[in-house]
């Protein structure tokens, strides 16, 4: 399995962990068994990262898909916490302090900061990827711009389904 390397840079690893994820999703036909090696991928090589998963769509309610970490909240409705923020919004949320998020929902009181990036199947919404971590502002730039190119990845299997 890919390990971060920390003398290359951060697009870089995240080029190697989406061709990583390519390699092992590209000949699966399960979906389950893709999302559960992503969020093993993620979670595996990404550093401070406390949780990682799917919320799949299910018309108006995100279930819990695959996932890695703590047990997490089951259902969130379109609107309500992050995860139901992008939902709506169908835009990537950054929240360095989920303290300070009107309406998060607390699966895990240890979480600090998070990502939430919308998943699309024929252009319509599928889920979403959720990243947690315990450190506050972990989520930066590069991450997120790295995070969109694996959920390009996703996106494109999902609409070769």
């Amino acid at each position: 399995m890919y390990k971060i390397d920390t003398e290359q840079d951060v697009a870089q690893n995240y080029r190697r962990l989406n061709a990583t994820i390519r390699a092992h999703t590209e000949d699966e036909p399960d979906l389950v068994a893709n999302l559960a090696n992503i969020a093993s991928f993620i979670y595996c090589t990404l550093p401070d990262v406390s949780w990682v998963g799917f919320y799949l769509r299910q018309n108006d309610v995100l279930v819990l898909g695959p996932f890695m970490g703590k047990p997490a909240c089951t259902r969130i409705p379109f609107g309500k916490g992050v995860c139901g923020h992008v939902a709506q919004t169908l835009e990537v949320c950054v929240v360095p302090n989920v303290h300070e998020f009107e309406g998060h929902i607390a699966c895990d009181s240890a979480t600090n900061s998070e990502v939430v990036l919308p998943i699309f199947r024929h252009g319509e919404l599928f889920g979403v990827l959720d990243l947690d971590s315990e450190s506050y502002d972990r989520f930066q730039a590069e991450d997120v711009e790295g995070l969109i190119q694996i959920v390009k990845t996703i996106n494109n299997y999902l609409d070769e389904m």
